[in-house]
């Protein structure tokens, strides 16, 4: 394996380091990055946690794609090498560490909650929904920030003011929850938000969970086109 690695401050620029490592049948790319930890060099620095592909943390461009590292699987490259670097587009913190706060801000600034008018907590009232209701929203609540689809998105490389396949997808999520009473034309109908984007499709290419980031902002593209016309649409 091929890894890089930086420690801003320390380092100029980042380096590669290789490491052999077993090419076993079963291990996923981020077991050869804990064997490496934990047999080889342990000043490595990367983000994990689940390793079941629900938290998201262990994205990282592995030969050159944003893929999540426990299930991405070592036998996919042969005898490799495989390289792994940290996600384009975001500021390295050390090796394949990346920060994240930029994203954070963008993913709050679409307020990626229910918006209910007039109510105060606790809410107590139940808001039974129907199939076709939770069907109309499933497929953008399935996404768990990896942040594999920012660093696919030739847009968001390109300018890190563009408010991003997720967060977009996300505020989507919620536009078309039947229970949610909020508006959110504000954040999305913007150059840096849905116009911004120039439907390139590496977001939802990319996506582990098949999300659609690129529908969800076309989608929203159409809304805010009809909310030109039609002022009081909402939705």
């Amino acid at each position: 394996m091929e890894i890089a690695r930086y420690r801003p401050g320390e380092d100029e620029e980042p380096v590669f380091q290789g490491y052999d490592v077993p090419l076993m049948a079963d291990w996923a790319v981020l077991d050869g990055l804990n064997y490496i930890k934990d047999q080889l060099d342990g000043s490595l620095s990367f983000r994990w946690s689940c390793r079941m592909g629900v938290c998201g943390s262990c994205g990282m461009n592995v030969n050159g794609e944003p893929r999540l590292t426990c299930g991405t699987f070592l036998s996919e490259y042969g005898d490799g090498p495989v390289r792994i670097e940290p996600l384009k587009g975001f500021p390295v913190i050390r090796d394949l560490v990346v920060d994240i706060d930029d994203f954070l801000a963008k993913l709050s600034s679409v307020r990626p909650w229910l918006i209910r008018e007039g109510e105060e907590l606790p809410l107590s009232t139940e808001y039974a929904q129907t199939p076709e209701q939770l069907e109309a929203y499933k497929q953008y609540s399935m996404c768990i920030n990896c942040l594999l689809c920012y660093s696919a998105c030739p847009v968001y490389v390109l300018d890190p003011d563009f408010l991003g396949p997720a967060a977009i997808a996300l505020a989507q999520r919620y536009n078309l929850d039947s229970r949610d009473m909020g508006d959110r034309f504000d954040v999305l109908n913007l150059d840096e938000a849905v116009w911004g984007c120039t439907f390139v499709g590496e977001c939802t290419r990319a996506c582990p969970k098949h999300v659609d980031p690129a529908e969800a902002i076309q989608r929203y593209k159409l809304t805010a086109a009809l909310r030109s016309v039609l002022p009081w649409s909402k939705r």
